[in-house]
């Protein structure tokens, strides 16, 4: 994909999206921003804090944190930063922490119409959870994962530019095989993780929804 405008894309997550366990802390950043610069691409990534080798490597991943955590931090960041996309990862924590998991659906509704609050101009790429080895928190993550299915449509109904892609697809999502512990993706789960945006990002592009972004204060 060639998008017709600049991308200034936010990671938003946890510690998968802040790279952990990846050998260069790039987690999946560094092979996508390759995937879209080769093919033409304006890229800035954009948050609060740097992590890894990586150039452009600007991320809003916060190990530890559950779906509100990220979003207290994102109340931060994005006015600031202004993203017109955003790449959201977060929910493992609280399948890992078994905390609250009927209601993550709920919770994640709230963090994404705040972002586009605070972002107007975003088109969000969800992903739903990675598999875990452990057998309790593939549960919750299952459970999870069946929330966020349906607030996709949900939102798509009332207008939103949001698309769900699956990073627990066993055809191209990371496996079992490709975690370094119960949770993480190693560099080859990271790269298949990396090939999943980018297919989200050619879908939203050729919707039509990438927006110009907002401009920031220097």
């Amino acid at each position: 994909m060639a998008a017709s405008v600049p991308l200034r894309i936010m990671a938003l997550g946890a510690s998968i999206t802040y790279g952990q366990g990846s050998s260069e802390g790039n987690g999946y950043r560094a092979a996508l921003l390759d995937q879209l610069t080769s093919a033409g691409n304006k890229v800035e990534m954009v948050g609060s804090r740097p992590h890894g080798t990586m150039r452009n490597s600007m991320v809003e991943g916060w190990p530890g944190f559950r779906i509100e955590q990220v979003h207290a931090k994102a109340k931060e960041s994005v006015p600031q930063t202004k993203p017109n996309v955003l790449l959201i990862n977060v929910g493992t924590n609280d399948a890992v922490q078994n905390r609250n998991v009927s209601t993550a659906g709920e919770r994640m509704e709230d963090l994404i119409i705040d972002l586009f609050s605070m972002s107007p101009r975003a088109t969000i790429i969800l992903s739903t959870l990675l598999v875990n080895k452990n057998q309790a928190t593939e549960r919750n993550v299952q459970s999870i994962n069946q929330q966020f299915g349906a607030l996709v449509p949900k939102l798509q109904d009332q207008g939103r530019r949001i698309i769900l892609v699956d990073m627990h697809s066993l055809d191209s999502g990371p496996l079992v095989s490709d975690l370094v512990d119960d949770t993480h993706p190693n560099d080859v789960g990271y790269k298949k993780m990396a090939g999943i945006w980018f297919w989200g990002l050619n879908n939203v592009s050729d919707r039509g929804w990438l927006q110009q972004p907002d401009p920031v204060r220097a």
